[in-house]
């Protein structure tokens, strides 16, 4: 690998994972991958939480060179999954909170890039459908659907909202309706008054009573328990309120994803890669999170626009991207589908420990693209 300079090893990172992801995409084609297993990526329905991540990063690929020779057959690919995604909004039981995830990164990127009034509709019907999921009482967007036996579900959100919510900024913009703001603005303000903690530690799920909206409590989620502060947790938190500050220009939201960011930091010291877990036992401390690592240095990068103390950030976020490069990439390694290597999907439920993820792959992607000078977000 080249690190003589900080231009040369941006760009050998960005073309070593552009090449690998344009490689990947003969195989992978208009599928749905979540976790890379034994070097090679698997397959999800459409309607699973992550299925945004692929066409997002063949389009952050394909915004780099449209000219490209493969720049026909990744967006023949977006498109054929933007069709399968359209699907899901049509049955109200697979639709949640992760529309923004999702749609963001198919219709509104494709919107975006190639002015696609099909990609800008069903960006805007998302939005509604997300909308519609606002606790008026509460002022939350619920998250899940599905039953449990251990929270009514009914009250739930949890902190990977944060990073939806600019579905609902971009749907003011576009449809002139200021009531998708007010929305996220008030999901936000819950947000930042029941999850993030006086340290800047962030709790992943919080409970409330569906019928009043009160908080009744928190739960560990796919942190080690309640009270813990689980890695990517704080990556979504220090990113998703640096998008709302972005957005709205609201200094709460600056204050807010600076004290989540500090904690981030704190917490990883000298590393790249965070254990799952800031606070995890020692007997569970052998499982890292890279994904963590590119979502917080996406959002670090993004926080160094927006912050007085933005070169503080600016440096983590490259020092974190950097390293991801040079120790923790697959860059040396051609039968490895994945980017970057020693994600963790959940820990609690033994699910996809040290592997990589898709998501991880795209805010890594991304972070690369703030460094070598791109603009605009997905």
């Amino acid at each position: 690998m080249d690190t003589s300079t900080s231009e040369s090893w941006v760009e050998a990172a960005w073309r070593q994972a552009a090449d690998k992801t344009i490689r990947n995409a003969k195989r992978i084609q208009d599928t749905f991958p979540h976790t890379s297993l034994q070097g090679m990526y698997d397959q999800n329905d459409p309607d699973w939480w992550t299925a945004g991540f692929w066409p997002g990063l063949l389009w952050l690929v394909y915004r780099d060179a449209p000219q490209h020779e493969s720049a026909t057959e990744l967006r023949r690919i977006t498109e054929s999954c933007e069709q399968q995604l359209e699907g899901c909004l049509r049955d109200p039981d697979l639709v949640d909170h992760d529309l923004g995830f999702i749609w963001l990164l198919s219709g509104v990127a494709s919107y975006r890039e190639t002015g696609s009034a099909e990609g800008r509709r069903r960006g805007l019907l998302a939005a509604n459908l997300l909308a519609a999921r606002f606790h008026v009482r509460g002022e939350f967007i619920r998250a899940w659907n599905f039953s449990s036996s251990t929270m009514d579900t009914r009250g739930v959100a949890i902190i990977d909202s944060m990073m939806n919510l600019p579905l609902l900024y971009w749907a003011s913009e576009q449809s002139g309706d200021p009531r998708f703001r007010w929305l996220a603005e008030a999901h936000a303000d819950t947000v930042a008054r029941e999850f993030v903690r006086a340290d800047g530690s962030i709790c992943h799920v919080v409970e409330f009573d569906p019928h009043t909206g009160q908080k009744l409590r928190e739960h560990g989620g796919q942190g080690h328990a309640p009270g813990s502060a689980w890695a990517r947790g704080t990556a979504w938190a220090l990113h998703g309120f640096a998008l709302s500050f972005r957005y709205t220009g609201e200094a709460r939201y600056l204050e807010t994803a600076e004290r989540a960011a500090d904690f981030f930091l704190a917490m990883l010291g000298e590393d790249i890669v965070p254990v799952w877990d800031f606070r995890a036992p020692a007997e569970h401390r052998a499982a890292w999170d890279s994904s963590a690592a590119a979502i917080a240095a996406s959002g670090l990068l993004e926080l160094a626009k927006l912050s007085p103390r933005g070169q503080t950030y600016a440096a983590a976020g490259e020092r974190i991207v950097r390293g991801l490069y040079e120790h923790h990439s697959s860059a040396e390694l051609a039968a490895e589908e994945g980017l970057i290597l020693r994600g963790t999907v959940h820990y609690p439920e033994g699910r996809g420990i040290n592997v990589p993820i898709i998501y991880g792959d795209y805010f890594y992607m991304e972070a690369l693209a703030k460094l070598r000078g791109d603009k605009g977000l997905f």
